[in-house]
């Protein structure tokens, strides 16, 4: 019996572009498209190439968090100490305005916009209990606060939910031996509650790290920066993120955004105790965000793949004609 030779997938139609998730990005995927052929011709170019497109796609990712830093600093070198707004409110009043702004445009979507308001919650309320006992303070006046706390704090809990949701997408994230989500629920919560309780019995962070680390130690990420998917463990990734928010919290509190009792006579560099601290409240955020954007696992994926590259193997007649 003849068997018709086979036939190779067809590579020349192009991959879906993560850009087209917002609008005011799609105008610019064809042509993107045809410098990423131009830059393919020779490998190092093809390496130059995807290093820039992952700068750009985790500056992409970081458009909130970036704009909450710009106004942190550009406040504390230029906002008038005698201004009838406290600095405070008018930080609220602008991140009010972004989120309204990347809404409209279309910059951010309703997904994100979502965890962003529950992290808003989820940060405010642990800052509230946590300046009552005086792990930190916000030294300037405010007048829209809840306790010690001014309310655009809660914006910068958001900036990381921000981050993960839009890099997620960004990235295309698909996962090996990732936990189910309910565990992740439950480590989570046990988390959130240490930060409350550590104050008033024992502080249990070293068996949650021992927690996260047997959840997710055989959990790897694969990212896409251009063309093909890479590969980090999960845990990796939570911690070299943990490390960019230790250095963003030094920025806020050089701008006397807020403070910790040791930076109350002069500013000093944050505690690295702090990044164990991050990393903890990181897994939160992931999880959060796990809840819009379900894992997907990348055995299950690459199964589909090699299934339609038989389907296309196929000769015409087994194909169903219309």
């Amino acid at each position: 019996m003849h068997r018709p030779p086979d036939r190779k997938p067809d590579t020349s139609k192009p991959q879906p572009s993560a850009a087209a998730i917002w609008p005011p990005l799609r105008p610019f995927i064809s042509g993107e498209r045809r410098l990423g052929r131009f830059m393919a011709r020779r490998r190092w170019t093809a390496w130059l190439y995807e290093f820039l497109r992952f700068g750009l796609k985790q500056g992409w990712a970081c458009l909130f968090g970036g704009v909450a830093v710009a106004l942190m600093i550009a406040t504390w070198r230029l906002y008038p100490a005698t201004a009838p707004l406290p600095r405070y409110d008018f930080l609220l009043l602008c991140m009010i305005a972004v989120q309204v702004a990347l809404l409209a445009g279309r910059l951010e979507t309703s997904e994100e916009a979502k965890v962003i308001l529950i992290y808003h919650v989820v940060g405010t309320v642990m800052e509230i209990f946590k300046t009552s006992v005086g792990s930190w303070i916000y030294p300037e006046p405010s007048l829209f606060r809840i306790g010690g706390v001014p309310l655009f704090s809660g914006f910068m809990y958001s900036c990381i939910g921000s981050y993960l949701c839009r890099a997620w997408r960004l990235f295309d994230f698909r996962f090996s031996n990732h936990p189910r989500r309910r565990s992740l629920i439950a480590l989570s919560v046990a988390i959130y509650l240490n930060f409350f309780t550590h104050h008033f019995m024992a502080d249990l962070r070293w068996l949650l790290f021992a927690a996260a680390a047997w959840l997710l130690g055989r959990t790897t990420v694969h990212f896409k920066v251009w063309r093909d998917h890479r590969a980090m463990p999960l845990l990796l990734g939570l911690v070299l993120v943990s490390v960019f928010i230790w250095l963003s919290e030094n920025i806020g509190t050089f701008t006397k955004i807020w403070l910790y009792p040791s930076q109350r006579l002069g500013w000093s560099i944050v505690s690295f105790d702090k990044l164990g601290s991050w990393f903890l409240l990181l897994i939160i955020s992931y999880t959060l965000v796990s809840l819009v954007n379900a894992p997907r696992d990348r055995r299950m994926d690459e199964r589909t793949t090699r299934i339609r590259q038989k389907l296309n193997r196929m000769p015409d007649f087994w194909h169903p004609r219309p």
